[in-house]
């Protein structure tokens, strides 16, 4: 038998972190993400317990239920490492690794919610789009390349956090402030397709001989920042598109 180790080398971390990218390929409805988050940090476990009592007890820790944001759970990954090193030192006790995924797992999945499926990816997805006419199907590497290099830069941001904060990693993700972040990427998204929408529609008024293309163009573009500053200020949805709709109806009257 081995004698546990309570310091990881850089080998021992990486596995565990390229591991986590796996963390939803054992979801299962009773426990979710539980046989990931255990799969992930093994390594680390088996470094730091020799193998046994200590060991099996430390695996079941993370045998139960966890859900959370698969990117942002790198954060708790690394926490989990962070602790579990202290424990296997003897300075804590083994409720306190348990403590924090429970205590982070629930909100740091709203905050992933919130930047990276409804920020980052519509934001990708729109700059990709709107890059079509001048790349073609080359736009579509363009939004792989953006959306992977942005949430792969984040999650070995936030392992790292964890692994060196503990706890005191949602001081430094409140400072990061993804919120506002994700509001100029919905922003950005926004850009992006307004400014798509008025090339299609400079485009096919000019493929069906139409002479007044530019205009409707324009009234995209202004249609679209009306939009964006009514919204902005708290105006019903339902009124924005009934007036969006009016205006369609008087541009196909007129134009």
């Amino acid at each position: 038998m081995s004698a546990p180790d309570a310091s990881l080398p850089w080998s021992v971390l990486l596995r565990v972190f390229m591991r986590s990218l796996f963390l939803q390929a054992s979801w299962n409805p009773q426990g979710m993400q539980n046989l990931g988050l255990a799969y992930a940090v093994f390594p680390a476990l088996e470094r730091l317990y020799a193998a046994g009592a200590a060991r099996e007890e430390a695996v079941r820790r993370h045998l139960v239920f966890f859900n959370t944001h698969p990117y942002v759970a790198a954060a708790i990954v690394g926490g989990v490492v962070f602790h579990e090193e202290r424990i296997a030192r003897g300075e804590e006790a083994p409720d306190k690794v348990v403590a924090f995924k429970a205590a982070l797992m629930g909100p740091l999945a709203a905050l992933g919610d919130g930047f990276f499926w409804l920020s980052l990816k519509p934001a990708a997805g729109a700059v990709g789009a709107a890059l079509v006419p001048l790349l073609g199907l080359w736009a579509v590497p363009v939004f792989l390349v953006f959306y992977n290099l942005v949430h792969l830069l984040l999650r070995v941001r936030l392992y790292w956090l964890g692994l060196t904060l503990g706890d005191r990693l949602v001081e430094a993700v409140a400072r990061a402030n993804l919120p506002a972040r994700g509001a100029r990427l919905r922003t950005l998204a926004a850009l992006c397709a307004g400014g798509l929408a008025a090339w299609l529609a400079v485009s096919f008024g000019a493929n069906a001989g139409g002479a007044r293309a530019p205009l409707l163009a324009a009234g995209c573009l202004a249609l679209g920042v009306a939009s964006y500053v009514l919204v902005s200020r708290r105006v019903p949805n339902y009124v924005v598109l009934y007036l969006a709709a009016t205006l369609a109806c008087a541009a196909g009257a007129f134009l």
